[in-house]
């Protein structure tokens, strides 16, 4: 970790996702912080809030498990949902056409970080 800024925004070491894998996590401060997840595909590493688009909660009942079974797909635990996990478009479900909130992050060093500050991202998606 070079800096306190990139303390602040890191999410976890991209080896300690497996492909394809995914990871939950929270940043900020106070009553309401964002909760997030990341899923690495490959090389790419996406994030997106964990807020299902059909009913406003989180997609996992399990810490850190997002995926389908097979692995393919980004899976809402209470209704069914599958959701691309590269883009976050939901195809399949009653959210069908709808897409999670994405997240940009960038990996520096072997590190994810967000691109952006997590005060500011939990008071934007609160």
């Amino acid at each position: 970790m070079s800096d306190r800024a990139d303390a602040a925004r890191f999410i976890c070491r991209v080896d300690a996702l497996s492909d394809p894998g995914s990871r939950a996590f929270t940043v900020g401060r106070g009553d309401w912080p964002l909760k997030g997840f990341v899923v690495r595909k490959g090389n790419a590493v996406f994030a997106y809030v964990n807020r299902c688009p059909h009913a406003g909660h989180p997609l996992n009942w399990q810490p850190h498990q997002f995926l389908t079974q097979d692995h393919t797909h980004l899976l809402c635990t209470s209704h069914g949902a599958r959701f691309e996990m590269d883009t976050g478009h939901c195809v399949f479900g009653p959210c069908a056409g709808k897409a999670l909130q994405s997240l940009r992050v960038q990996v520096i060093n072997g590190e994810v970080l967000l691109e952006e500050g997590p005060d500011e991202l939990a008071a934007r998606y609160a």
